[in-house]
């Protein structure tokens, strides 16, 4: 498939079919029925419109080519900075300085257009410009934060082991100080922008000490496959059926060195790693919710004008009632999402709420995608529909940040006060 535009395929639309699809879809649908956009402050709906401009600009005609091949669309990214909203909740250094809303809803957007695109960003921004900004030294903050913001270094965060997944705290790549270089040994797997960054934040304990510390490995070119340190080595996992447009990858370090000037001073423990994941906390149920967007903008728009034994299938009981039960979802997951956005900045969100949040919004956002699915009936099985898309990558935000089993214990660990891992 090439580069189509939404809903461009290969038969000829003599009746206008797909026409008049492409352009209910253009039109924005009613999902804000408790009215929550009301009250949103100007930098939220700045935010909030920035990206979707972007969104529907840029990304959606171009994305589902970059998909099917599994190709990184390096193309999106002077579009991405242009918006002026990479760097999130960071302050200073070009960053965006978003509210915790305002950078929620601009996730919402970039996953209502693609979920690897909002990979992207996430693990450049909020993991790896956000482990340098809490973690690092300020001259490590100056040479690394302002490249980062305008994508002209793309960074990745090098924590997820093959053996290590929510145990991460047992985590086995190693770091041995000699004089005033650190030689770095084990492997990374699932990691982000891992093949294709300029800095990799990577996580390994100290021989020393036994405690966990943060280094930073930097490269000049690494689309060149001939730019690459001693003892590093990346490959980007393929077979992927979601989040097929951002490079994931496996990384293998034998005897790499660092130099002591790349170390982040405030990364110490495992406890320091923690704080950086608690900052994030959220980001996976904004995403959910655009995906959830996204699918439900479809389904209504496919509803309206596809048409089975001589009307449109939305003016059916059973097609809505299924438009009916995941709009009432969707509004669920709206309110977990603004309710997330005040208590992170009262500073008040827990890791349990995070829990409840992560487990309620991927599973209902998984389950929105598998009903707008049916509805599209074998359209859905298409990309030119965008559905499937969106039905794959919640896949994979159902795995990350913790699968629904696991949030459920940690929340079944607070509901009782017993362990059951």
């Amino acid at each position: 498939m090439s580069d189509m535009h939404p809903f461009q395929t290969g038969f000829e639309d003599t009746d206008g079919y797909l026409d008049t699809l492409r352009e209910r879809l253009s039109v924005p649908r009613e999902t804000d029925y408790l009215l929550l956009a009301r009250d949103l402050p100007p930098d939220a709906a700045d935010a909030r419109l920035r990206m979707r401009s972007y969104v529907d600009d840029e990304v959606l005609p171009v994305i589902n080519g970059y998909w099917e091949r599994a190709e990184f669309p390096w193309e999106l990214l002077p579009g991405l900075a242009a918006t002026g909203l990479v760097g999130g909740v960071i302050q200073g250094h070009g960053a965006a300085g978003l509210s915790r809303l305002a950078a929620g809803l601009a996730t919402v957007e970039l996953a209502r257009g693609d979920g690897s695109m909002n990979t992207f960003l996430g693990v450049q921004a909020n993991l790896t410009m956000g482990t340098i900004n809490l973690l690092g030294s300020e001259e490590q903050k100056q040479r690394w934060l302002p490249g980062m913001v305008r994508l002209e270094k793309i960074g990745a965060f090098a924590l997820t082991e093959p053996r290590r997944g929510s145990d991460s705290a047992q985590l086995e790549t190693s770091a041995r100080r000699e004089g005033d270089t650190w030689v770095l040994n084990g492997a990374k797997r699932w990691i982000g922008n891992g093949s294709m960054a300029h800095l990799v934040v990577i996580w390994a304990r100290d021989e020393a000490d036994g405690n966990v510390k943060a280094f930073v490995m930097e490269r000049d070119d690494p689309r060149n496959p001939e730019d690459r340190p001693a003892g590093f080595s990346a490959r980007t996992i393929d077979g992927k059926i979601g989040k097929r447009a951002v490079l994931q990858a496996d990384l293998a370090f034998d005897g790499l060195r660092i130099p002591e000037a790349n170390r982040l001073p405030g990364a110490n423990s495992f406890r320091d790693t923690s704080r950086v994941l608690a900052t994030t906390r959220g980001g996976a149920s904004w995403e959910s919710l655009g995906h959830a967007v996204a699918c439900f903008e479809a389904a209504v728009a496919y509803a309206d004008v596809r048409e089975q034994f001589g009307h449109p299938i939305g003016g059916y009981q059973l097609v809505q009632n299924t438009l009916a039960s995941m709009l009432s979802e969707l509004t669920a997951m709206q309110l977990i999402c603004f309710r997330m956005a005040e208590l992170q900045e009262e500073g008040t969100w827990t890791g349990t709420m995070a829990s409840i949040a992560k487990m309620h919004t991927a599973n209902k956002a998984r389950t929105i995608a598998q009903q707008a699915r049916d509805l599209l009936g074998g359209n859905g099985l298409l990309l030119d529909f965008h559905v499937a898309r969106h039905l794959t990558d919640m896949e994979v935000v159902h795995t990350y940040e913790g699968t629904e089993f696991v949030q459920s214990l940690l929340i079944g660990r607070k509901i009782t006060g017993r362990s059951a891992f």
